[in-house]
């Protein structure tokens, strides 16, 4: 059992992969003086429908005294339809006023003023942070007008900006695109609280850990192995409230892990499993949570192989574990009084000569047995013996999370993800963390007669149960590895990642999950 000292010999050094970014993450602060005075490179504010608020200004939260400054090309925008206020839309035009430090102003377009919330605003600012990047500004100012200064408006809008400036370019050689963010202030009326600048660090936090997620599950599967993702986990996860231990092949075969095992054994990369402990000295008594994410660092299928179109996106079934490892990165910095456990299972799905076959049977940490009628349903079988281990290792309430089944992308589409648990409280907490942090969730039922489709004539369990319900099937295979305790399954596979870009985010990772989990924490 390694404990995480240095890297596994033939695994990063042997590919000598890039590493996560080594950009610093931009200063982010709160200021309340006015807009004239503060230097940056682009200064953005949020425009509601035009005629939405008609008892302020014209723009619904008084932009009269920036549109001075502007020469009035908001209202000349306005009236010519030019600018709106339509959810996205951009309007870009120069500051006229000399005495101004900051020449170029963008307005975002934020939708019905009655419909503005904390999802909406990071959606505005990283529309924001979209533009600052496509036009290389490395100083950034969001302005939050006195009517948009809700409780979770900053910490939304540093996220927003944080996510929608991402940009991965790590394997390119000549077009590595514009300069990162490199300051970004949050201009407030009134006074800045401390509880304002808690909130715009708390969210550069969170979307520092959800860009991380994105450039771990955008790594391409021969520079990201098994053993990588290791390495990685003890390069961003240890510290002083963390700690990292890493399960090798003589460890995991110790735990009785044989589903995983089954899984790993078509490939010439060996399994991990990463187990972080998040433990504060300050931790009250009561429950544990245990985070576990699906590790699959390539999946082929196996012997029940993918079609070739689009296999190259599997590099990103480790999407789960990602979310799991970077949320435990955000909790030690945050630091909740309660202690948790993260435990990634890593592997690689292959089909060569040793590979498990339809019809095997391997036996699970728990003793139960199993038949693999599917190879390609193989991220349960490593979540099964991770909520085992979750659970021998003292958790109280457990919450899986995987791209899982694309049944869930044929029932939810891409804007949510799939979550199915047990009891009905638990899913419920679940959800709002979900809810609180914009990554939206819709529960599926968790009826035990979803189970009957499980069952085989040869072993216990068989791993899958047919077409019909098949996101729902998969989450009541989990449930048979849950021991009873609170349990909670997000199926991410319509979430994962964007297929295409959008004025809020570029095409790739989503980082989903990262939000919500620490959020539950």
């Amino acid at each position: 059992m390694a404990t995480g000292d240095s890297p596994d010999e033939g695994s990063a050094s042997r590919y000598n992969p890039p590493m996560h970014s080594t950009t610093a993450p931009p200063l982010v602060r709160c200021r309340a003086e006015g807009l004239d005075t503060i230097d940056a490179d682009m200064l953005c504010a949020p425009v509601f429908l035009h005629g939405d608020a008609p008892d302020a200004d014209d723009d619904g939260h008084n932009l009269g005294p920036l549109d001075l400054a502007l020469g009035g090309a908001l209202r000349r925008a306005r009236a010519s339809g030019e600018c709106t206020g339509k959810l996205h839309e951009r309007f870009l035009t120069d500051v006229i006023d000399t005495t101004w430090r900051t020449r170029r102003v963008l307005l975002v377009g934020a939708g019905p003023r009655d419909r503005y919330d904390t999802a909406v605003a990071r959606a505005v600012a990283a529309t924001a942070g979209m533009a600052a990047r496509e036009r290389a500004v490395t100083r950034l100012v969001v302005w939050c007008p006195p009517r948009c200064q809700a409780p979770g408006i900053t910490q939304a809008v540093v996220e927003g900006v944080l996510l929608g400036a991402f940009r991965d370019t790590r394997f390119k050689t000549r077009d590595t695109g514009t300069p990162p963010l490199r300051e970004l202030t949050v201009a407030l009326n009134g006074s800045v609280e401390q509880q304002d600048q808690t909130d715009a660090e708390r969210g550069a936090i969170v979307a520092e850990c959800s860009n991380l997620a994105r450039e771990l599950a955008n790594e391409p599967g021969n520079l990201f192995t098994p053993r990588v993702f290791a390495d990685r986990a003890i390069e961003l996860v240890n510290g002083p409230r963390t700690t990292v231990e890493i399960l090798d092949e003589a460890a995991i075969a110790s735990q009785g892990m044989g589903l995983l095992q089954g899984v790993a054994q078509g490939s010439d990369e060996p399994p991990r499993v990463i187990v972080m402990r998040y433990e504060p000295e300050d931790a009250v008594p009561g429950p544990v949570l245990a985070l576990v994410g699906k590790g699959v660092t390539f999946d082929t299928g196996g012997i029940s192989i993918k079609p070739a179109a689009a296999m190259d996106l599997m590099k990103r079934d480790m999407a789960g574990g990602a979310a799991v490892l970077c949320a435990m990165r955000a909790i030690g910095q945050l630091a909740p009084p309660i202690r948790v456990i993260g435990i990634v299972p890593a592997a690689e799905n292959m089909p060569d000569g040793r590979a498990i076959r339809p019809g095997d049977v391997l036996t699970a940490a728990n003793g139960m047995s199993v038949e693999v009628l599917n190879t390609d349903a193989e991220g349960r079988l490593l979540l099964a013996d991770a909520l085992t281990l979750a659970q021998r290792l003292g958790a109280t309430h457990l919450v899986d999370i995987a791209t899982l089944t694309g049944a869930v992308v044929i029932a939810l589409g891409h804007h949510a993800s799939g979550l199915v648990g047990v009891p009905p409280a638990w899913v419920d907490t679940v959800r709002s963390a979900a809810d609180a942090t914009g990554e939206p969730v819709w529960p599926l039922p968790a009826l035990d007669a979803y189970a009957t489709q499980l069952k085989s004539e040869t072993a216990d369990l068989a791993n899958i149960g047919g077409r019909a319900a098949g996101a729902v099937t998969a989450a009541m295979f989990l449930k048979a590895f849950s021991g009873g305790l609170p349990w909670a399954h997000l199926d991410i596979a319509g979430t994962a990642w964007y297929e295409e870009a959008s004025p809020s985010h570029p095409k790739g990772a989503s980082g989903v999950g990262v939000r919500m989990l620490t959020e539950l924490a």
